[in-house]
């Protein structure tokens, strides 16, 4: 029983990504404040996890802060701004519109996010059922927005709710592949170094996007001010999910 509820934890929280597709419902006469808010809010969020969660998490896993393991991280992290530079090339020459762009990017960051999420939640609730349900309400939280950075981006570049939904929903089911991957393969791949790597490379691509595409698309739609707003809102929500955490 302990080893389903262990699957269906990470699941749920990762499903909870689908919220993020709501706000493509709100009327699209806002459109100019609805993009610049929710890609400002879902850059900060990113950010925020990166530094405070991903980064910490992958030093966590290396078990000591010495010159041979911050080397390790910096080198995942500049794996993954690689990894986000190569993949906005890729895209952006395939002629798709800036925001298309941004979404299929986020696609692919909240993906390697959700992996070792789905490790992480899985292992915490197959151990301590109580620590892995509030565990899991915190990342809950912060895949909303993670959800709105696909969904929005989707939808308004495309027009089509049904491909923003299926993306959404893909990016929220990769943190059960990693739960699934933590059931099957643990002893045998799974181990800190791999956790660490995956963590930073996370970190790295989801500074780099929300640096150099998310936060700069936001301010050009010349409203700062619900920019600012998105990154408030965005630094409340880690806020409330760290102290759950």
């Amino acid at each position: 029983m302990n080893n389903n509820l262990s699957l269906i934890i990470p699941t749920l929280a990762g499903l909870s990504t689908i919220i993020g597709f709501l706000p493509i419902y709100l009327p699209e006469n806002n459109q100019n404040n609805i993009i610049p808010f929710s890609i400002s809010f879902s850059a900060s969020v990113m950010i925020l996890i990166s530094l405070f969660s991903l980064i910490p998490e992958s030093f966590y896993y290396l078990k000591t802060i010495d010159f041979k393991n911050i080397i390790i991280v910096l080198i995942a992290i500049n794996i993954g701004i690689i990894i986000s530079n190569i993949t906005n090339k890729k895209v952006g020459n395939n002629n798709y519109s800036n925001l298309y762009k941004l979404g299929i990017i986020s696609l692919i960051a909240i993906i390697l996010h959700n992996i070792p999420e789905g490790i992480i939640t899985y292992l915490t609730t197959n151990n301590n059922l109580k620590l892995g349900i509030t565990l899991s309400i915190g990342i809950a939280l912060h895949n909303i927005p993670e959800g709105i950075a696909i969904a929005i981006p989707i939808y308004y570049s495309t027009n089509n709710k049904l491909k923003a939904f299926i993306y959404t929903l893909v990016s929220g089911f990769s943190e059960l592949l990693g739960a699934i991957f933590a059931h099957l393969f643990l002893k045998r791949i799974t181990n800190n170094l791999f956790l660490s790597m995956i963590l930073g490379i996370t970190a790295g691509i989801m500074i780099n996007l929300s640096l150099t595409e998310l936060i700069p698309e936001s301010l050009a739609y010349n409203k700062k001010r619900t920019t600012l707003l998105g990154i408030f809102l965005g630094i409340i929500i880690i806020i409330i999910t760290k102290l759950l955490n």
